[in-house]
């Protein structure tokens, strides 16, 4: 077996902010409706499925997040997986203080929650848990319904700390 060659020292959070830019990870915009009936939402690269029966994922919310109160009350959200063209898009929905909702590219899902047009996938989900997670909010929503997009398209990916394509 090699040796490593790389020094090896306790990690930091710019250290560990290095090390996971360097885990490519693909891109949803997750959205959900205020209590105050205002929509609600932002770009995340943490998400996952967790189970098939029943059907769960998670995503990782930012704690600073201007959608935070939203989520921590809300009882459903919607999750759509974005393509390469949603790109201004996800840039939109990861930048505090703008209007994330003044476009076209957005519509609504039949259960009534913003969602992306022309989403790879979308996914409505009933929040199944929270758990705190140091800086960050897991949020596990069990899937209620799915629509996949007409076309299967091109995944849009996050990788050192820029959205990227696949070749």
């Amino acid at each position: 077996m090699k040796e490593a060659t790389q020094t090896v020292r306790p990690a930091s959070s710019g250290d560990f902010r290095a090390a996971m830019a360097r885990f490519a990870a693909g891109v949803v915009v997750v959205t959900t409706l205020g209590d105050d009936g205002v929509p609600r939402g932002f770009t995340a690269s943490s998400f996952s499925s967790v189970s098939l029966r029943p059907p769960l994922i998670l995503v990782c919310l930012a704690n600073s997040a201007d959608s935070f109160a939203a989520f921590t009350s809300c009882e459903h959200f919607a999750v759509s997986v974005l393509g390469t063209e949603h790109r201004p898009l996800a840039e939109r929905f990861a930048t505090k203080g703008v209007d994330k909702f003044a476009s076209d590219d957005l519509c609504m899902t039949p259960e009534g929650l913003p969602a992306v047009t022309g989403a790879l996938v979308e996914l409505d989900c009933e929040v199944h848990a929270r758990y705190p997670a140091g800086d960050h909010t897991i949020l596990i929503g069990r899937v209620s319904a799915t629509r996949l997009g007409e076309d299967a398209g091109t995944p849009m990916v996050y990788y050192e700390r820029s959205f990227r394509f696949l070749a």
